[in-house]
Order: C-alpha cells, then structure tokens, then sequence
C-alpha cells in the first residue's frame, strides 16, 4: 500500500506564518485522536505529557536531541480543531514556562474529505521570537518532516 505524497510546508515571511495542508487515508476521528491525546501525539511528534484536558491543559513535549518544550492547549472545536501554544525558540536556551512574548502558536484544523481527512497546520506568531526567518524556515522542514510520519503511522495501520 503507497502512502499518500502530500506536499511540504509553505512559509509566509510576511505574515509569519508557516502552513502546511495534507490528506491522510484514514477517518478523521482517527486523525482527531493523533493530534489531541498525548500517548498518541508521542507515537509520530514529540513525546507529550499533559496535565489535565481542555483549555488551559499544561504540559511539555520532548525532542530527541532538542530538549523538552513547554505548551498549552489554547482553543478547541472538536473534531475540527486545536491549537497549542509553544515556547519554541531556535535560540537555544528553552525556557520552562511559557510566555506569551517569545511563544508561537500551531493550529490543526480537520476537514473530512473523500477517502479520509484533510488536516492543515498553520504555526503564527514568529515576530516575537529571536530570529523569524531562521525559526520559520526550520519550523516549515520540520512541519514537513513531522506531518509525514503523522501520515505514515496513520496509513501503515500502526
């Protein structure tokens, strides 16, 4: 079975914005469950620990020679959207809180479609962090990268 070929990321230098829509061949409640529960979200992003649900959920993801991020689930329309905000910041020193200041925030929205879900990720907010341009363009290789293995442990069955 051949995995669905979406295209990369797109940055926007001038809204700062980075975006990315892909199809995935499975059900969007599926989908929903792999973008909002932390043992799921650890399976193909981050490893995610939350503490408690909804709005206003705190907790931290974990990258694999990156360091740990702290984010806060901002906004929910089940089983259309959510969104996260991350102190995500290229510079270095990750900080253990999250400050509205030097944050960006990522949006997944689902829209069921023929044969699965669309799912678009738009990430604002990179003005305010120390370099934007070096930040989008890592956050779009890495959006791109990421999404990809949303797609493949969704597709393979896993």
């Amino acid at each position: 079975m051949s995995m669905t070929i979406n295209a990369p990321a797109v940055s926007d230098e001038e809204t700062f914005a980075v975006r990315r829509t892909i199809r995935i061949a499975a059900p969007r409640e599926k989908v929903w469950q792999a973008i909002t529960e932390p043992a799921h979200i650890s399976r193909w992003f981050g490893r995610t620990v939350l503490e408690g649900h909804g709005v206003g959920a705190t907790g931290t993801m974990t990258f694999e020679g990156y360091g740990t991020i702290p984010i806060r689930v901002e906004a929910i329309d089940a089983p259309h959207s959510i969104s996260y905000r991350w102190c995500n910041d290229d510079a270095g020193e990750l900080p253990d809180h999250l400050v509205e200041e030097t944050s960006t925030v990522f949006t997944f929205s689902l829209t069921e479609v023929d044969e699965g879900t669309q799912l678009t990720v738009v990430e604002t907010g990179f003005e305010v962090t120390s370099d934007p341009i070096a930040n989008i363009a890592a956050h779009r290789t890495g959006w791109t990268d990421e999404l990809d293995k949303l797609v493949a442990l969704l597709e393979g069955g896993a």
